[in-house]
């Protein structure tokens, strides 16, 4: 698969969510299997681009390419502005999110809320192809299936993207006024992808490898993105990726795998956010990992009183020690029911 000149490993794709995947998460899945991943969403104001939080987001040291940004704002040049300014940072993908439903984004008429107003989306998505075109960089959008049940028009949206000059498009198969409740519908994923000759990608619950292959089959899309099913399991890319390719399943990982790969992620994540922002957001990653494993709520409890990056990593070390002593060197396979914010998948 491809997005503009840039050659993709497969079409497994880790989807863009705030708070979650920033670099080092992002690595981790590209290491576990993801094909693609797509940062979380930069500002278009540009008052903020000095800020801790966008600085951060920004970061892409040793990430692998291509490297894609995900832009969210309201106004046509603000918006080509901010590619212009991630193009130079080193961003080799654009991506224009029109899929966040978050209230404290679509407030402020951004995210999903752009596409109750089709002139002002199409005007954004043309001014940000003019900023990138010229410099050989394809731009690419996510939105959702509609405002609501009575306003779906992610078709006629579309089209009009790839006259744009879109070069991929990715549909999460709920409307804005849905957020994460209920299930994902595909039917209109498959009606974008038989309106439009661009790379269309299904994202909404996609959940396991047969979810994935159900998916692919349901819409005709060229790739699936996982979003939420991602945290705490990132080695579910190589999963899907598996199966898709042999129809078997791949055996769970080991503990030891999982002991080291957490570990890494969290000596990553102090590197980024330094010890007293690190060891606190780190907090919901564990907790992610340790869900439904046996002790994993008094564990995650505990966590949460840990304030520093050493103690935090000799806990992690210690819980995953004991956990294969006492239940076998393969990770316990049981639920792994996610929490749902808004914030969280764009």
């Amino acid at each position: 698969m491809h997005i503009g000149p840039y050659s993709l490993a497969n079409n497994v794709f880790v989807a863009p969510m705030a708070g979650v995947t920033d670099r080092p998460f992002r690595q981790l899945c590209r290491r576990l299997g993801a094909g693609y991943a797509v940062s979380e969403m930069v500002t278009s104001r540009k008052d903020l681009w000095a800020s801790l939080k966008t600085s951060r987001r920004a970061n892409h040291e040793g990430e692998p390419g291509p490297v894609a940004v995900q832009i969210a704002g309201t106004e046509a040049a603000m918006m080509a502005e901010a590619a212009a300014y991630n193009v130079d940072r080193g961003a080799q993908i654009i991506d224009i999110n029109m899929g966040c439903p978050a209230k404290k984004v679509c407030n402020k008429w951004a995210g999903s809320a752009l596409m109750q107003d089709e002139p002002l989306a199409l005007a954004i998505a043309r001014a940000v192809v003019a900023a990138c075109e010229p410099r050989g960089v394809p731009v690419t959008l996510k939105m959702r299936t509609g405002w609501d049940a009575d306003h779906r028009n992610a078709v006629q949206l579309a089209r009009a993207f790839e006259d744009a000059g879109i070069r991929m498009l990715t549909v999460h198969g709920r409307t804005r006024e849905q957020g994460y409740k209920g299930q994902a519908e595909y039917a209109t994923i498959a009606a974008v992808k038989d309106a439009v000759r661009i790379p269309v990608v299904a994202n909404g619950d996609v959940d396991s490898p047969a979810k994935a292959r159900a998916v692919l089959a349901a819409t005709g899309a060229d790739a699936v993105m996982v979003g939420r099913a991602a945290q705490g399991r990132p080695w579910i890319f190589r999963e899907i990726v598996h199966e898709l390719a042999t129809g078997s399943p791949l055996a769970p990982p080991l503990v030891g795998e999982v002991r080291r790969l957490l570990l890494e992620h969290l000596q990553d994540h102090y590197a980024l956010y330094g010890e007293f922002t690190g060891v606190r957001s780190a907090r919901k990653h564990i907790g992610w990992y340790v869900r439904g494993l046996p002790d994993g709520e008094a564990f995650r409890a505990r966590m949460n009183t840990i304030e520093e990056a050493a103690a935090q990593l000799r806990a992690v070390a210690e819980y995953l020690d004991g956990l294969a002593a006492s239940h076998g060197d393969r990770l316990p396979v049981g639920p792994h029911e996610q929490e749902q914010t808004e914030e969280q998948d764009a």
